[in-house]
Order: C-alpha cells, then structure tokens, then sequence
C-alpha cells in the first residue's frame, strides 16, 4: 500500500497537483491522509506524557500510536508539502512527531544507534515555492535524514517547482515542466 501524506492547506494547491500527478505515475492504490483534516496536535507536555506512559507500558497498539503505525506499515510513501517559510508547513511538522515512536518506526541498538522499523523502501517528496528554494536541506533534508537514520528508508525521490509566484512567471510552464521531470525521473 502507497501512503500519501497530503500536507497542502489549499484545495488548488499546486503543491497537491504535483503530488497527485506522481500518484497517476505509479499507478497503484493508495491511501490518503490529508493532515489538514487531521488535526494532529503539538507535543505539549500533557500528550508527551501521556505518549511516554503508553510506550512505557508496552501499549503501542493504543489509538495515540495510529500515525506511526499507518507509516510503518506503507509499502511506499509519498509526501506532497508546500515549502513555507525556507522549511514546511507545522502540520507535517506535527505529523513527524506522532510518528517518530520508539518501537514502532524506529529503535535504538545497545551502542544507541537508531535503526529503522518501516517497511517502506522509498519515500517520493514533493513540493512547490513561491520563491526560490534556496537550501533543500531545510526541508527535504531533514526529512531525507530521518528516512536514512530512523526509519530506515534508504531511496528518497524529490521533486519540486519553484518562483511559482515570481512576477511574470509562467506557473503553467512551471508546473507542467515539473510533471515531465516526474514523468522522466519517477522509477515506477
């Protein structure tokens, strides 16, 4: 099963025509979870309590843990966020927090290496700026290094469209480029 983690606000989001267009590409089912629906809470103190007190007890079947359970169990995950503010969007920030789960998504060795729990092989992450990207490192980076070192997902794919609000840009141009980069760069 393909995991799509839909991290858009907007429901024009260019950033989610991407990600849909990479979807047709693979063509294999998949299973949606639109973030902004979801609602998915900060770690403040009282959740981060009650998480510990679940791990701490061994309840890793407990509803707190559907998050972190769904991503380990995906075959292939795509990820569709727009970069905001040289990063992404909190909503995806407060998704990685539900899902980093000692003993679901990852685990650590005797020596303290953390060694990854996911089935998945492959994360595809797209996104879309208004502006210029000026550093992937600041997004798709941290997310390439929690695949590598956590959860074990080793082949990351990234794709994105950028200066999409630049005036006088072409978006269409832009975007359609995008999706033939996809088309030609996307191992199905």
């Amino acid at each position: 099963m393909v995991l799509f983690i839909n991290a858009c606000a907007r429901s024009d989001s260019r950033t989610l025509r991407l990600g849909r267009h990479v979807l047709r590409r693979l063509g294999k089912d998949y299973e949606e979870l639109v973030l902004d629906r979801e609602r998915i809470q900060p770690l403040y103190s009282e959740r981060l309590a009650a998480r510990d007190a679940l791990i701490g007890a061994g309840k890793l079947d407990d509803e707190f843990f559907k998050y972190a359970r769904q991503f380990a169990e995906a075959d292939e995950i795509v990820v569709a966020v727009p970069y905001w503010d040289l990063s992404f969007s909190a909503v995806l920030k407060n998704y990685i927090e539900a899902i980093n789960v000692i003993g679901i998504t990852f685990s650590y060795s005797d020596m303290g290496v953390p060694g990854g729990l996911c089935r998945a092989k492959r994360l595809i992450y797209v996104t879309t700026a208004g502006g210029q990207i000026y550093n992937d490192e600041l997004g798709f980076g941290y997310i390439k290094t929690l695949c590598r070192t956590f959860y074990g997902i080793g082949e990351l794919e990234y794709f994105k469209a950028e200066g999409l609000d630049v005036a006088g840009a072409d978006v269409e141009g832009i975007l359609c480029a995008a999706e033939a980069e996809i088309d030609e760069k996307l191992t199905v």
